[in-house]
């Protein structure tokens, strides 16, 4: 770290992981007085990002002004004997001083393992693939990325497609294992009710039927009809309608106090906006995605959507398709009993607003007890910048 002209410049990463945005730090390249002080971090991401901006633009920070491109990592060589890197993601509010810690980004976490292999964290093969064992510190939970390697480098150009990303890159696959309540107990058991359905009372809206789970993120799944929705719907649909936003925000508020995450709904929506998310689901329906690529009915097993930081996400964020591998893996969620006969898949393909997605979890019943030993996906990643980022000196005030 140096101090020029009264800012401080600051090793940095700005990396694109399956459809999100973020810059990325080991713990090393903080100034040092933010290694003990979360305040004084806090101040500092938050200056970097750009935030808080009542204009809601990130004019003046290096963040992109949604909840996909208003992100920070931190990255460090893991204290556990049984993993590489521990790995801390803070979702970045847009028009608040607030960064939450609560969960995960499965989307940047597929950046994490290359950038640990790029950053000199953990060794690599020269050609192959290289095994990353990442501990993901928000919700502890392990996490296994299989990254490709070409001439001692990571592979970062390829032809693996990904919707809601405008090129292809090289495939790097994900298993989220063990994907269920966090290892230090918040919000319990994978299903915190310990109930596939319940019933949330919402003031102003009514009794609203759910499946609160515990997986890759705490996840709140309603019918899309629940909603006064279709399941096909693209973001000018639903962010541009504060009323409905509003609804939605109430009912995640009220799930994440019947999941014990907050004591009240209004610390949830002040406190802990990037967690539990709001997700909805439908029966497969044809739609055009935002690219203007036809999307067909007979392509998916079910349509589905989720809200991230208060918007309808512009495509699936990757916790959220964790969550809806391991919800179609387990009968009697309202994801499962769309799936008709037999009411549960391993593997299931989903539709969202820029395309489809496929997803599985491996998912077995016992005694009565679901189990799920891992959530598998895939995703890519790319380095965008790799220099210093530049803070004002006084970012604490």
């Amino acid at each position: 770290m140096t101090q020029i002209s009264g800012q401080i410049a600051i090793r940095a990463t700005y990396m694109r992981g399956g459809t999100s945005k973020g810059i990325f730090f080991t713990s090393d390249d903080l100034p040092a007085e933010t290694r003990t002080d979360p305040a004084l971090r806090d101040a500092l991401l938050l200056r970097v990002v750009g935030s808080p901006d009542p204009y809601g633009k990130h004019i003046d920070g290096m963040g992109g002004a949604t909840s996909s491109t208003s992100k920070v990592v931190l990255v460090s060589r893991s204290t556990r004997e049984d993993c590489d890197v521990d790995y801390l993601f803070g979702a970045v509010s847009i028009d608040k001083p607030v960064i939450d810690w609560s969960g995960n980004c499965g989307n940047l976490t597929s950046a994490v393992g290359p950038f640990a292999i790029q950053r000199g964290l953990v060794d690599a093969p020269r050609e192959g693939v290289a095994v990353v064992r990442i501990w993901q510190a928000n919700i502890g939970k392990k996490i296994i990325a299989h990254v490709p390697m070409a001439h001692g480098e990571v592979l970062e150009i390829g032809d693996f497609e990904l919707d809601g990303v405008a090129f292809p890159s090289a495939e790097i696959k994900l298993e989220f294992l063990d994907p269920g309540a966090n290892e230090d107990g918040e919000g319990g058991a994978m299903f915190p009710t310990g109930r596939m359905i319940d019933m949330v009372d919402v003031p102003g809206v009514g009794r609203v039927e759910a499946t609160l789970i515990n997986a890759g993120n705490p996840t709140i799944f309603v019918d899309a009809a629940t909603l006064g929705f279709r399941g096909t719907e693209l973001q000018p649909d639903i962010n541009r309608d504060e009323t409905v936003l509003a609804r939605c925000e109430a009912i995640r508020a009220h799930a994440t106090v019947a999941m014990g995450l907050a004591r009240t709904a209004t610390e949830a929506t002040e406190k802990r906006p990037h967690t539990p998310k709001l997700a909805f689901v439908a029966p497969p329906a044809a739609y055009t995605a935002s690219s203007g690529k036809a999307v067909k009915a007979d392509d998916i097993d079910l349509c589905a959507r989720i809200f991230s930081m208060g918007k309808l996400h512009h495509a699936m964020t990757g916790t959220g398709a964790v969550a809806i591998a391991v919800a179609a893996a387990i009968r009697g969620t309202v994801v499962s009993r769309l799936l008709g006969e037999g009411g549960r898949r391993d593997e299931v393909r989903f539709g969202h607003p820029s395309g489809t997605m496929t997803v599985g979890a491996a998912a077995s019943e016992i005694q009565g007890e679901w189990k799920v030993e891992k959530a598998t996906m895939s995703r890519s990643a790319r380095r965008l910048m790799e220099g210093q980022v530049f803070v004002p000196a006084n970012y604490a005030g």
